[in-house]
């Protein structure tokens, strides 16, 4: 009984770590779902969303080993403001060690909002062009907290 208590204890206390975990791996395996249903239109999707010519976004999925890692390279290109070239050739020696090791290399800071923003998922897919300050994890205040002459 004591044994069955401290396993459940266990798993509960790790199952928040997991769930931290998921956040990207769940929102590419999303957008490899997504890529694959319609490969034509997901590459339409990232060209809009990114500003990117569709011959150019087809390059970049033609380089990289899953549809979602063509959007991480526009998406990393734009939160490290870096020409996907640069992501892809970062990319391809580091591919295995993770998007937050590739996400260091390109100069993202960890402890950045970009960097919690990569690291938890909380990025979107949507094909809609984004505004230059819309970039996730970017605020769009004036910097201005409490404390500040207010």
């Amino acid at each position: 009984m004591k044994r069955l208590l401290f396993i459940s204890l266990v798993f509960s206390l790790l199952s928040p770590l997991a769930a931290f975990a998921g956040g990207l791996d769940d929102f590419l395996a999303n957008v490899n779902i997504q890529a694959r249903a319609d490969l034509p239109g997901f590459s339409a999707k990232i060209s809009a969303q990114f500003g990117v010519p569709a011959p150019r976004v087809q390059a970049v999925i033609q380089a990289v080993h899953e549809p979602a890692d063509a959007f991480m390279v526009f998406q990393l290109g734009q939160m490290a403001r870096t020409q996907p070239e640069r992501v892809l050739a970062v990319y391809t020696p580091n591919r295995k060690k993770g998007w937050g090791a590739i996400a260091k290399q390109l100069g993202i800071k960890p402890g950045s909002a970009e960097f919690h923003a990569l690291k938890s998922g909380n990025l979107s897919f949507t094909g809609t062009p984004m505004a230059s300050n819309d970039s996730p994890g970017k605020s769009k205040g004036k910097g201005r907290g409490k404390g500040h002459n207010k």
